[in-house]
């Protein structure tokens, strides 16, 4: 299941899957402000990246919410890994939303800074943080798509979601946010 859509020669792309198995250039991880290998996506990609992953990321010590850092990927596929660490749930009215839009702007930074011409996301938040999927969608696919209006890099951006439920929310907020915005899908 994908679906994506093209903006000023860019893609995003919606996909079920594996975040840990992308061929893109960089993966962004689920990070916790103290960058300690945790549970979900995070403690997947430091499992399957081996140990180099923690070890570059307890160098750097800390990441703010809402900003993002950078090792490299260990035994993945991708080159990097782009930490970024988004909000704790509280009610959505305590500044949630421009914390988690921070997060992944901040990642593309990251990737733009690096030269890299593609990146892989999971969905930030949404997890033990308790972000509201529906509510989570929009914001991030926004903040991607005016990145990617807004800069030449990367070409590739990525939405990796874990599971139908998600999938599906995340599609049905990018079917809406190519209507409002005039762009048109491919896929599902």
């Amino acid at each position: 299941m994908a679906l994506k859509v093209k903006i000023e020669g860019k893609t995003l792309e919606v996909v079920q899957g594996d975040l840990t198995e992308q061929d893109t250039e960089a993966i962004v991880n689920a990070a916790n402000e103290r960058l300690i290998p945790g549970g979900g996506v995070d403690g997947a990609i430091h499992r399957k990246g081996g140990p180099s992953i923690a070890e570059e990321a307890r160098k750097i010590g800390h990441c703010p919410t809402g900003s993002a850092v950078v090792t490299g990927a260990g035994r993945l596929k991708a080159r990097y890994v782009i930490h970024a660490v988004g909000p704790v749930y509280k009610d959505g009215r305590s500044g949630e939303a421009e914390l988690l839009a921070s997060a992944y702007r901040e990642s593309l930074k990251r990737a733009t800074e690096l030269g890299l011409s593609s990146v892989a996301f999971p969905s930030l938040s949404t997890g033990a943080y308790g972000y509201p999927l529906e509510e989570a969608a929009p914001v991030a696919l926004s903040t991607i798509l005016d990145y990617l209006q807004e800069h030449d890099r990367p070409s590739l951006v990525r939405m990796v979601l874990w599971g139908e439920k998600a999938y599906r929310t995340y599609a049905e907020a990018l079917k809406r946010l190519a209507q409002e915005r005039g762009l048109s899908l491919e896929g599902d």
